[in-house]
This record gives C-alpha cells, sequence and structure tokens, in this order.
C-alpha cells in the first residue's frame, strides 16, 4: 500500500502537468501566439522514395505511435518506412511529421526535454499519451485536427504535391497516429482535394472524426494486440451503439475494411515491424507488414489506372 501511495504521490502531478502542457500547444497554435514549424533540420529531405522530377503513383505520410520524438526517430529506427520504400520506390514517403505537435515542434528538440530524456524518458511517452486524449476531446479535437492537417499539407506541398492532381494520399498510421490520421481528413480535402486512404496498424484512435472524404480506411490489427482492442472498448464511438459516429457511418458504408496480420502482437519483439520474428512462409512480421500497406497502396493505384 505504501508504495502504491508513493506512485500515486509522484505519478499523480506529472500526469496533471503533462495534460495542462498538451492542451497548452493546441491553444497557442489556436490563438496564434506561435506559428508551426515548416523546415526540416539540414540534411533531412521532405520526402524520399520516388525521384522528385516526376509525380510518383502515390505520396505516403507515415504518422508514427506514442514514441515519436523528433523529425528523425521512429519506434523501430525507420525499418518500416525503410521496407516501404525499397519494396514500392514508385511511392514518394514522408516520414517526419510531428504527430503530437500542433506546433510541429520535435519534442525531444526542446531544452527542457533533453535534460528530461537523459534522466526520465518515461516523460516523453506520457507526453504523447496525454497528446492522443487531447486530440480525442471534443473540446480540443477541431482545433487538433487543424493544426496536424495544416502540418501534413505543409509537408505534402514542400514535398512536391499540387492540389487538384489526382495523386492518391496515404496516410498510414501507427498505434495513437491513427486518432491523427482520422482527424486530418477534413483538412486534407479542404486544402488539397486530393484522393485520400487511410491505413491504420494497430490503430489506437476514438472513432468520432468524420471519414466521409476518406476513400477507404484499412485496418491492419491482430488477435494479439490488446492495446488496440482497449480502444474499442474505452472510446464509445466506437461501440455499434453509437451509430451516428465517423466510424460507425464509414463501416455501414462500406469504408472499412479489416486485414489480419495474426499473430503480430502491438509492442515488443513479436509486434508487427519486428524483424527478429518469422512467419512460416519465411517472412519476417516487418516483411508481412510492408508487402501489406504496399498491396494494398497498388491496388488503389492500379484501380485509377484501370
Amino acid at each position: 500500500m505504501n508504495d502504491f501511495l508513493v506512485w500515486v504521490c509522484v505519478l499523480g502531478p506529472v500526469l496533471l502537468a503533462e495534460a495542462l502542457l498538451a492542451r497548452y500547444e493546441v491553444l497557442a497554435y489556436s490563438a496564434g501566439w506561435r506559428a508551426p514549424t515548416t523546415e526540416l533540420p539540414e540534411g533531412v529531405p521532405y520526402a524520399r522514395g520516388a525521384a522528385p522530377d516526376g509525380p510518383p503513383d502515390a505520396y505516403l505520410v507515415y504518422l508514427d505511435g506514442i514514441g515519436k520524438r523528433r523529425v528523425r526517430d521512429t519506434r523501430d529506427g525507420g525499418q518500416l518506412v525503410k521496407a516501404l520504400i525499397a519494396g514500392a520506390p514508385e511511392l514518394r514517403v514522408l516520414g517526419q511529421v510531428q504527430p503530437y505537435s500542433p506546433l510541429a515542434d520535435p519534442l525531444a528538440d526542446r531544452p527542457v526535454w533533453v535534460w528530461l530524456r537523459r534522466h526520465i524518458g518515461l516523460l516523453l511517452f506520457l507526453h504523447n499519451v496525454m497528446q492522443i486524449f487531447v486530440a480525442a476531446d471534443h473540446r480540443y479535437r477541431p482545433l487538433y485536427n487543424r493544426a496536424v492537417g495544416s502540418q501534413i499539407v505543409t509537408q505534402l506541398r514542400l514535398a512536391g504535391y499540387r492540389p487538384d492532381s489526382g495523386i492518391p494520399v496515404v496516410l498510414l498510421s501507427y498505434s495513437g497516429g491513427a486518432q491523427v490520421a482520422t482527424g486530418a481528413v477534413e483538412e486534407l480535402h479542404t486544402q488539397l482535394r486530393s484522393p485520400l486512404l487511410l491505413i491504420t496498424l494497430g490503430g489506437f484512435h476514438n472513432g468520432a472524426n468524420d471519414l466521409t472524404h476518406a476513400e477507404h480506411l484499412h485496418q491492419l490489427t491482430s488477435a494479439g494486440d490488446w492495446i488496440e482492442r482497449v480502444g474499442t472498448w474505452i472510446f464509445p464511438q466506437r461501440w455499434r451503439l453509437f451509430r451516428r459516429s465517423g466510424w460507425n457511418r464509414a463501416d455501414r458504408a462500406g469504408k472499412i475494411t479489416v486485414h489480419r496480420l495474426d499473430p503480430a502482437t502491438h509492442l515488443g519483439s513479436h509486434s508487427y515491424i519486428s524483424p527478429e520474428a518469422w512467419l512460416p512462409d519465411g517472412r519476417s512480421y516487418l516483411d508481412h507488414t510492408a508487402d501489406t500497406v504496399i498491396a494494398l497502396i497498388r491496388a488503389r493505384c492500379s484501380a485509377t489506372a484501370a
């Protein structure tokens, strides 16, 4: 009991502070106190993959899970993005979007967080977790959606995307990135008028965002992914009872297709993006996930060409 009280006394104020900080950033954006960052660090391209001298088959924006802290990093060291680029050189891939910062300000590059990362690294993850719940909160959700949606639009324009070009934009999201991806749909439609395909990987989101302007959503999941299942339990908009939620309306419209990646898990050595866990056919879980994503995008592009 004493240990429990210690954890409550320590984590309670920390979680409260994180919640306030998470709200501050979206309010600072909406009030115009700070302008979102648009420039990338030296040596970081706006897109990788297909050469910029011609239009790619599609633009793919990768929205990582809560481990995303800076422009360069991803939870797997960039292995999923590298596998997608290697397997589908016809795509132009963006991995620099900061899904947990309405101001597009990498968390780990802020001076105070440099110290915290070295001493209390858990706070970096708690911050991003809180951002997911801010993005899901009905009071802040429209502001958050517009902020990060505009960030994605800006990065796509800098990577060469032209509005009304008809080139598909694919939002590939991992875990909590699905909350951001579903929220960005309206802004991308308004500013770019692009065909929009969503692919969620272990998606953790509240199901409230309107998916009317998304062509389709492919839900990559697994029976071993308990984190995604928690999302379907704790957010009422994911329950079938709430028929008017964005998720359920999209489901009834036939816009959601489920793809099983069993027996992968959400985290750990057997996760969707593990290069060390193997299927009976000799592919790693990472290869299986990358192959599935590429196949879905190519099917969409082939349908357009046909």
